[in-house]
């Protein structure tokens, strides 16, 4: 069983950031923003209530 510390990895996580930016991160708030565009466009409270 081959055991290997996290933290090893770290260094070469945060050299990725610095030179690509935290893709993961821009990743989710575009999705974020895309469910929250999608739910408004979907709505069809509006439309249904009559007003």
């Amino acid at each position: 069983m081959n055991t290997t510390d996290t933290s090893d990895f770290v260094p070469i996580y945060d050299s990725l950031v610095a030179e690509h930016g935290d893709v993961p991160a821009e990743a989710r708030e575009a999705a974020e923003e895309i469910q929250r565009e999608a739910a408004e466009a979907l709505d069809w409270s509006k439309v249904r209530g009559g007003g």
